[in-house]
């Protein structure tokens, strides 16, 4: 049975990805970690390695199912504590179509991962966190939260996300609850990497697009999700933090007509 004593973390989508970085992170800070996903067995994997430095347990489930969401923070408490964080990284990809040629069926289920899955997982945590007065969530967005892309099912759960995260923010603040987004640009998860091994993605791309020219890891997303979680950032809710490596500054800047400064072998005004 958990106790006060114990910070609890819940991690969504936990068992894998920016999830797994984000579980192994918070444990850092000396969390009880629970990890959520509907993948039971990846998901003992990874609290199997977290328990050897902190209490930590795994929960199967679907976060599209709004019941079993429930259910699932309930066992939690029961079990753990408190819950004190929220990330909510659970989601789902798609490759590149337009919104005529999508595939409607996978359109919906990505909707009902994605964002209702991070609408429900909120409120079924929020409550909790209401009654004690503190907390701090963190959703997970998207450098495609504030651009557009051809991906018409993604790029929208995305946005949705974001606003939805700004809406709570300003609702559970007047609770003591904080939250925040991350943005993340292209980060190298094992979902990423199986489209790279597909000839989906190109991590050339992910580079050069970006203003660093390096690609971007999980654990370097799970740091900024620890800060934004920390007392450290306690006046610190409703932003939108792009980890991105610079990709949303230099994607404007080098798509200028003029060419690149660096480039000309001539000096002259752009």
């Amino acid at each position: 049975m958990g106790s006060d004593a114990n910070k609890v973390a819940v991690v969504t989508g936990g068992a894998s990805g920016i999830g797994e970085a984000s579980a192994r992170r918070l444990a850092l800070d000396g969390y009880a970690i629970a990890v959520v996903d509907i993948n039971a067995e990846q998901a003992e994997a990874v609290t199997a390695k977290l328990s050897n430095s902190v209490d930590a347990r795994n929960y199967a489930c679907d976060v599209s199912d709004t019941e079993a969401l429930h259910d699932t923070a309930d066992a939690i408490e029961a079990d753990l504590g408190p819950v004190e964080v929220l990330v909510t990284s659970a989601g789902l990809l798609e490759n590149s179509s337009t919104v005529m040629d999508m595939d409607v069926a996978a359109h919906d289920h990505l909707w009902k991962v994605n964002y209702y899955g991070t609408l429900h997982t909120c409120r079924a945590f929020a409550g909790p966190m209401m009654k004690r007065g503190r907390g701090a969530i963190c959703t997970i967005g998207s450098i495609m939260s504030t651009a557009p892309s051809p991906l018409p099912a993604y790029t929208p759960s995305k946005t949705a996300i974001l606003r939805l995260t700004q809406i709570l923010a300003v609702e559970l603040g007047r609770h003591g609850i904080r939250v925040n987004s991350v943005g993340p640009t292209y980060v190298m998860t094992p979902a990423i990497q199986a489209r790279i091994d597909a000839g989906e993605r190109d991590p050339e791309v992910f580079k050069e697009s970006s203003a660093l020219k390096i690609l971007v890891k999980p654990q370097d997303v799970a740091d900024v999700i620890a800060f934004l979680c920390s007392e450290q950032a306690r006046v610190i809710t409703g932003v939108h933090m792009p980890v991105d490596a610079g990709w949303t500054v230099a994607t404007p800047y080098q798509a200028y007509a003029g060419g690149m400064p660096w480039d000309r072998t001539t000096t002259g005004t752009p």
